[in-house]
């Protein structure tokens, strides 16, 4: 399951996605279009800033942008940067593995197999899912993969 600031981050790109390329949007627009609280919105759009997903310009005129085109990012990288790993055990984890708690063996572990499933099924949709392909409402995405932006860290990239 998705956090709430995940699913709010991810409302806020959509917003942030209609308007792409009409210049920077105002964070009390998104808010009041997406019903997100202000201050809640403000900590989000920051973090995905500081991923390098926004951007943001001060002053009159200001507010926040897209820095990478919508078609180059997928919601499994902005689901990294606001939740971590995808995965839903921590043991079938590709980049944040550590074994589980009560796991005495893994190689019999009986849950583990269905989790690397679960794990995989859902990073298939968020990977092939972009962000303009979500704003369009797109039901199922049947295209490929979208190839990640080179300007965003690999560390979000990869699950």
């Amino acid at each position: 399951m998705i956090s709430k600031k995940a699913k709010y981050a991810i409302k806020a790109l959509k917003v942030l996605t209609e308007e792409y390329g009409k210049g920077p949007v105002l964070i009390s627009y998104i808010s009041a279009k997406e019903k997100i609280p202000k201050k809640f919105l403000e900590a989000i759009l920051l973090e995905l800033r500081n991923q390098g997903i926004l951007q943001s310009q001060k002053g009159k005129g200001g507010g926040y942008l897209l820095r990478v085109d919508p078609e180059r990012v997928n919601l499994a990288q902005v689901l990294r940067v606001i939740d971590g790993p995808i995965a839903p055990t921590p043991c079938v984890s590709k980049n944040f593995y550590v074994r589980c708690d009560d796991c005495t063996d893994e190689v019999t572990c009986a849950i583990r197999p269905i989790m690397e499933q679960v794990r995989d099924a859902n990073l298939a949709v968020y990977e092939r899912t972009t962000l303009k392909q979500f704003a369009l409402k797109v039901e199922s995405p049947a295209e490929p993969m979208a190839q990640p932006d080179s300007n965003i860290p690999s560390s979000i990239i990869s699950a």
